[in-house]
């Protein structure tokens, strides 16, 4: 409130204030009062007394007097703790809705004053003290001050409404509040642990000074952590406390676990070289086996596999030279480096690796079919007719969407067998041409079921 007892509200504040004093000794004024009543009447009194109407009427307005302090009384404290209640929420919240309820709580408080305000005149106004205090009198100050009361109460009652109603602002306000001190000894804390982790990974002889940097990057956010939501705000705090926990618990995970992926990288280097090795010798079994696909089967059978052999050769060599950049980072602490140059050599020898393969597995593969055909086309067979089998499973006719790709899939087995007669059948272009054509099957399958499924 504006307005207290205390506040110049008028030029005739000693009055005021003297009413208000009255309010607040009213509970001792029985007690004064039995202690007065004898003296006055043994006449050491100065007040004359009169009886009868006059004296009612003092009474009347004195109670009137006593009624209107105590609600102004009441809509003070309640004013006052609704205005901790918006400093709590602007404190936190700069939305709209709080906006409007700061310029809502300046008109309640206007309102307020001016009820403050016609409070405070009408006890200024009137002297119940008097000796020569008429019966109109008191009645017309009973009256100010019953409607100033009235006016008090009334405004009491739409500052408890606006109170109610924020209370959705005020519930997320606290909520945030309450949790900004702990947020912040967290972001302390984990600031704390993770210079401790990195402390004790540098003692074990590792430099870690990606992990440094980032732990130092994190010392002006302390700064600012340390001056408080008074000067940046509650969200802004909450959220650079959060943000800081979690990158301080980041490094301080990856210090931890920095020894282990020292030792990781180590493994690495040893296993990989020791693949490079292998698969130079498997490249150069390579040779050997284009020269049987050469001899025994027609061009087509063999010619996409002739680079094999130097691609594998140079892939080696390459990997090599990668894992000799990964172990100088591993020397110099670049983990980061060392890890993808580890992951680059593992590419060239995968990719080495299954080419390496590919020319035993095709040699393999043109046996067993130059050998017995029949065998790759049965298993064709049996795909096309399961489907067909699948296509038909309650219903007359099938879906065209079905029956169509696994009729041409029949027609291509077909096809696919007739390259096979001859002088110097195409073996690999029958066991491509058998692939695909399962893929249709396996594809037109797995349509089926999805349609059934969704059906269900």
């Amino acid at each position: 409130m504006t307005a207290t007892p205390a506040q110049p509200y008028s030029p005739s504040k000693p009055r005021a204030h003297h009413a208000l004093r009255d309010t607040l000794t009213l509970i001792a004024l029985p007690l004064v009062a039995a202690l007065a009543l004898p003296a006055a009447f043994a006449g050491g009194g100065t007040r004359r007394w009169f009886g009868g109407r006059s004296e009612s009427q003092r009474a009347e307005a004195q109670a009137a007097k006593d009624a209107a302090a105590a609600a102004f009384y009441e809509l003070d404290t309640a004013q006052r703790d609704l205005r901790i209640s918006i400093e709590t929420i602007t404190a936190v919240d700069d939305s709209p809705a709080a906006r409007r309820a700061v310029a809502d709580f300046e008109a309640i408080s206007r309102r307020i004053d001016e009820a403050s305000h016609q409070y405070i005149e009408a006890v200024d106004a009137h002297d119940l003290d008097r000796d020569d205090l008429e019966a109109s009198v008191a009645v017309h100050a009973r009256t100010e001050l019953t409607r100033a009361k009235d006016e008090l109460a009334g405004v009491k009652r739409e500052l408890d409404r606006f109170g109610d109603s924020l209370g959705p602002l005020l519930g997320k306000a606290e909520t945030q509040l309450v949790r900004l001190a702990p947020a912040v000894e967290r972001a302390r804390q984990g600031l704390l642990a993770a210079s401790n982790a990195l402390d004790a990974v540098r003692q074990s002889g590792l430099k870690a000074d990606d992990l440094a940097a980032r732990l130092a990057a994190l010392g002006p956010e302390l700064t600012k952590l340390n001056q408080g939501a008074g000067q940046h705000g509650v969200p802004d705090t909450l959220e650079r406390a959060e943000r800081v926990a979690r990158e301080a618990e980041a490094v301080r995970v990856e210090s931890e676990r920095l020894p282990e992926k020292a030792a990781e990288i180590d493994h690495r280097l040893v296993s990989l070289r020791t693949r490079a090795q292998a698969l130079t010798t498997r490249a150069g079994q390579v040779d050997p086996v284009l020269s049987e696909l050469r001899r025994r089967f027609t061009a087509a059978c063999w010619q996409d596999l002739q680079q094999v052999p130097d691609q594998a050769t140079e892939n080696v060599r390459q990997a090599e030279r990668k894992l000799m950049e990964a172990r100088a980072a591993r020397d110099e602490q670049r983990w980061p480096d060392a890890t993808a140059l580890l992951s680059t050599v593992r590419a060239l020898l995968n990719s080495t690796d299954e080419s390496v393969s590919a020319a035993g597995d095709r040699l393999r593969r043109l046996n067993a079919v130059q050998k017995d055909p029949q065998q790759e086309i049965d298993r064709t067979r049996f795909a096309i007719r399961d489907a067909q089998r699948l296509a038909m499973t309650g219903r007359n006719t099938p879906d065209p969407r079905h029956a169509r790709p696994l009729d041409d899939s029949v027609a291509r087995l077909e096809r696919a067998i007739g390259t096979l007669e001859g002088r110097h059948p195409d073996y690999w272009h029958f066991l491509t041409e058998t692939e695909a054509v399962r893929q249709t099957v396996a594809r037109v399958v797995a349509q089926i079921r999805e349609e059934r499924g969704a059906g269900h």
